[in-house]
């Protein structure tokens, strides 16, 4: 029989006895659970591991890039009244044309028929003045009137079509400040939060009542250094392509849609030495947002087959960046390597690794050089962006 049993089989239950009864089973449990980790401590820990093969890479430069609409409006009043109207969801597209806020309207209808009336007063004086200046005429033939009052009614006839034509404008005017009532995205986008809400008095001095950006396409701005800058006109004259911008979203993921250069400006930052450029891209989903932060690589050049790991599996110390692998004898080695370009997540290795090693990608924190593992290979890792893009480019 089991000594733990043959203890517990002994217990008894009232008073001291029970108690020394219990010391025999707690040294059972704790041996027990001594032996489970020691049995644990001995099998290899288990990681993921990939197999380095190979990839083609276009050669690239890797920038911090600005998402930046293509067009952004600020809408306002142009005229003092109270909001009567809001006629959009904040955060929803809108297309051009659509009625935005609308504002009170009878003040300014009243001003319209009010210039409408002058109006007419004046084309009623002027059909006056046309008739006395008629008559004057025929009377001074005559000489039934002076010349000198034939002259003072086509004075008065002049004043009254420039009567009329004051009250025209006049009227257009009352109309357009009408017009500015009704508040009319002006393009598509998509529009913000509204700064008022229904009720409240707006006016030109109010400020921005809501903004509205375009979505798609998008620009991406990035600084580009001088030495770059002249290595991508070199690469771009001698192969005559242009060069494909690919954006890296902020959780490291690639934007699936591929850019072109569109404008370089002509001045050179005198603070940082470098030249603003200005990428287009496709936006139809609305991934990218203005003013949001994203990384970028510009691609020009022939595709080369190199090496390239996961960023997360590259480590650093003292002596610079290094690598686990494991041999072929299911133990942790150190590789010390020499990097290149960042291709998205994936980190270009231009020394210290060869085709065919397994490179340790989870599991890092457990293992040590020299340490014995239970390797099993990974999912095939995604190419790097250079490559994938560059295909749709």
């Amino acid at each position: 029989m089991n000594s733990c049993v043959a203890a517990t089989g002994r217990i008894a239950w009232r008073g001291v006895p029970f108690l020394l009864a219990l010391a025999p089973l707690a040294a059972c449990d704790q041996a027990t659970e001594t032996q489970t980790i020691a049995a644990a401590a001995a099998a290899p820990p288990a990681i993921t591991v990939i197999t380095l093969q190979p990839t083609e890479i276009t050669p690239g430069f890797q920038f911090n890039g600005r998402v930046v609409a293509v067009d952004t409006v600020e809408l306002r009043a142009r005229v003092t009244g109270f909001l009567e109207q809001r006629r959009f969801a904040e955060g929803a597209d809108v297309a051009a044309g659509d009625l935005l806020f609308v504002l009170e309207k009878d003040r300014y209808e009243a001003v319209v028929a009010q210039r409408q009336a002058e109006l007419a007063s004046a084309e009623a004086n002027k059909a006056n003045t046309a008739a006395q200046l008629q008559r004057g005429e025929e009377l001074v033939k005559n000489g039934n009137i002076p010349k000198s009052e034939v002259d003072l009614r086509r004075a008065q006839d002049l004043m009254a079509q420039a009567s009329i034509q004051e009250a025209q404008a006049g009227i257009q005017e009352a109309q357009i400040n009408l017009g500015y009532t009704e508040i009319r995205a002006p393009l598509a986008g998509r529009i913000g939060r509204a700064a008022f809400s229904v009720g409240n008095l707006v006016g030109p001095d109010s400020g921005v009542l809501a903004t509205i950006v375009s979505q798609h396409p998008i620009y991406v701005t990035f600084p580009v250094s001088q030495r770059q800058l002249l290595g991508y006109r070199r690469e771009r004259g001698e192969t005559g392509r242009d060069p494909v911008v690919l954006v890296t979203l902020p959780d490291g993921s690639a934007y699936e849609h591929p850019g072109v250069v569109d404008f370089v400006d002509v001045q050179v930052d005198q603070s940082t030495d470098t030249v603003a450029v200005r990428a287009e891209l496709p936006n139809p989903d609305r991934t990218l947002v203005d003013g949001q932060f994203v990384g970028v690589r510009v691609e020009a050049g022939e595709p080369e087959a190199v090496l390239a790991v996961p960023q997360a599996s590259v480590q650093v110390d003292q002596a610079g960046p290094y690598v686990l692998v494991v041999g072929g004898d299911d133990k942790v080695a150190t590789r010390r390597v020499t990097l290149g370009d960042l291709v998205g997540t994936q980190a270009v290795v231009l020394d210290g690794l060869d085709a065919g090693e397994r490179l340790i990608v989870e599991g890092i924190q457990k293992v040590r050089p020299g340490m014995a593992v239970m390797a099993s290979e990974a999912q095939p890792q995604p190419a790097p962006q250079g490559e994938s893009q560059q295909s749709k480019g």
